[in-house]
């Protein structure tokens, strides 16, 4: 398989010059060229148009908007998207859209309501894997199978009046399948990377992985952490780039053990597996 990925949000920006500025915010958007065109998350804001722009990266005519979960830093791009007549199918898991809360009962859920995002895109729902095109998959709800992924949650959302923990069953990932392993895209792993890398492999056929890029949800050096790190010496992905939600500590012992390089907005991966 033959893919172009470009970094159209990231936390940190790659250093531009002159006319080639790139910006940083917290948040993810991937844009990947496979065949067809996919836009993986969308940021929080327009900084992806202004990235895209950077880039020469045309989105007006992008196949796919897929979404790995409804939080803001990820979903509210869609706003900017709908403003500049940007259209295309919109891919999701239907918990994208629940009233989401911090701890302190700040909002901290997606700008654009489903009745919205409906209007202004072509919306599919789905909690199951779906082939968005050949050998490549939304993977849907992630089962949560390890003992040390995702067991805590200091979030809550609302529905039908009542709280409830929010354990956001709706993050999940992009799968690619290439002769050399599975290719992982990851949001922001609240279901835990090793969980999606394992549901990945199965989805796709393939007993091992080639790359996972994207947000790693460590936060912390834990030991969670420490597993993360034990999983992938097990599976020796040939790339792994750890990104948006990767604390320094995590970072660390990464690059300590893999020689990681960090990704940021500007980057653009080739990949021909």
């Amino acid at each position: 398989m033959k893919c172009k990925m470009t970094i159209l949000c990231e936390d940190q920006a790659r250093m531009g010059f002159l006319d080639k500025k790139y910006s940083g915010q917290h948040g993810l958007a991937i844009f990947l060229e496979a065949g067809i065109k996919i836009l993986f998350d969308t940021g929080p804001s327009d900084v992806l148009l202004e990235n895209a722009r950077t880039a020469s990266v045309d989105l007006t005519d992008i196949d796919w908007i897929v979404l790995s979960h409804g939080h803001w830093d990820h979903a509210d791009g869609l706003v900017a998207l709908a403003e500049n007549d940007i259209r295309a199918k919109l891919l999701c898991h239907p918990d994208v859209f629940v009233d989401r809360r911090k701890p302190t009962g700040q909002f901290n859920g997606a700008a654009m309501k489903r009745e919205e995002a409906a209007a202004k895109f072509d919306l599919t729902e789905s909690v199951e894997p779906f082939p968005i095109a050949p050998d490549i998959w939304f993977l849907g709800q992630v089962p949560r199978e390890n003992d040390f992924e995702a067991i805590n949650t200091p979030f809550h959302f609302y529905q039908d009046g009542e709280k409830y923990p929010d354990y956001l069953y709706d993050d999940t990932a992009l799968a690619l399948k290439t002769a050399k392993g599975v290719v992982v895209v990851t949001g922001c792993s609240h279901a835990g990377v090793c969980n999606i890398c394992e549901y990945a492999k199965k989805v796709s056929g393939q007993d091992r992985l080639h790359m996972v890029l994207g947000g790693f949800h460590l936060l912390e050096d834990s030991e969670a952490l420490e597993k993360t790190v034990d999983y992938f010496k097990r599976e020796k992905p040939d790339r792994l780039y750890p990104m948006h939600c990767t604390a320094l500590p995590a970072l660390s012992k990464f690059y300590e053990a893999f020689r990681i390089e960090k990704l940021c907005a500007g980057d653009v991966i080739s990949l021909d597996a």
